[in-house]
């Protein structure tokens, strides 16, 4: 039962989303063989101001 978890920042469409799970989810199943069925896809979006670089918040 494969797990992965996306982590990026907020802003992405529905639409991106359902794609990046297909996508995400056609990748573990060629790769490990394992059942479509079995692959769970977490998204974890994060807002700007909760993610920095270099010190620095890409909010700001």
């Amino acid at each position: 039962m494969p797990i992965v978890t996306v982590q990026m920042l907020e802003g992405r469409s529905d639409e991106q989303k359902k794609a990046l799970v297909e996508e995400v989810t056609d990748a573990v199943t060629n790769t490990t063989g394992a059942r479509k069925e079995a692959v769970t896809v977490v998204i974890e979006e994060m807002a700007k101001n909760h993610y920095a670089i270099g010190g620095k918040r890409l909010s700001d």
